[in-house]
């Protein structure tokens, strides 16, 4: 069989991940206290994948369990500004250790990396779950997001020829970006209208911002993954890869819909 006949033949196993992880999902945004355990859960296992990532080859486990449990409590009891400044110290204080262990120039660099997104990108998802219209809002993004990357993918599958980054990503093509982030924007206009009860104005900003910088997100773990020489952050989603793997377009997502969408909603009309 000619590889242009099989190049769907991963998409069944996929879509059975898929099943998996939206029933995690559901559970883990049912509630504010189940939004901090899984937020902390996807702190641990992320930067469990980073370590891996960075090849660090000792106390991976322990130290991602350590910021897990920090990270959960850290949520519980502070608030926004006082989370930000405790997960700080923390971050220091786990870039210490590893310097301690003297770990390589290249793989802090790594670790700091690891951190700002573990620490600081993806607990803006319950940040934005405890906003006003907190349940509505992290159900939109994380849909818009996860379907732009699904846009995208079929979008390239059927109509990609022309490569963006070949050195980075070899399967981004203009044609799979360009159609993603047209059929992004539809679908945010479709659920702002019933989830935000938002205009076209702010749907259609929110759904180019999130395409745009959800393809960056992409681009930007796959960087990583090409310097490593890993095709995959791990084994937890088969047929997707790693938690991050699925989770890279939200890096910048999540960080841009909680400070922008205020904005938005208060100058669009």
């Amino acid at each position: 069989m000619k590889p242009e006949e099989n190049k769907f033949a991963d998409v069944p196993l996929r879509v059975k991940t898929w099943g998996y992880i939206i029933a995690v999902f559901a559970l883990g945004i049912s509630h504010p206290m189940a939004m901090k355990v899984f937020v902390s859960w996807i702190g641990f296992q992320c930067f469990l994948e980073f370590l891996r990532l960075f090849k660090i080859d000792s106390h991976l486990f322990s130290t991602a369990l350590f910021l897990g449990i920090s990270q959960f409590f850290l949520l519980y009891f502070f608030n926004i500004n006082t989370y930000f400044l405790y997960s700080s110290v923390l971050a220091c204080f786990i870039v210490l250790y590893f310097i301690l262990l003297k770990k390589s120039a290249g793989q802090i660099s790594g670790i700091c990396i690891a951190l700002l997104i573990c620490l600081f990108a993806f607990p803006h998802l319950f940040m934005i779950r405890k906003m006003p219209s907190g349940l509505n809002s992290i159900i939109f993004l994380v849909v818009v997001t996860e379907l732009n990357d699904v846009f995208q993918y079929l979008m390239g599958k059927f109509f990609g020829k022309h490569k963006i980054m070949p050195q980075i990503s070899p399967n981004k093509t203009w044609e799979g970006f360009a159609g993603g982030v047209f059929l992004t924007v539809i679908l945010s206009n479709i659920l702002g209208f019933f989830l935000l009860k938002t205009g076209i104005a702010v749907n259609t900003v929110l759904g180019l911002s999130l395409g745009i910088s959800g393809f960056f997100g992409d681009v930007f773990m796959s960087y990583l993954k090409r310097k490593a020489n890993i095709k995959d952050t791990g084994t937890l989603l088969p047929g997707h890869g790693g938690l991050l793997d699925r989770m890279d377009s939200l890096i910048f997502n999540a960080p841009i819909f909680f400070w922008i969408f205020p904005v938005l909603i208060k100058y669009c009309p």
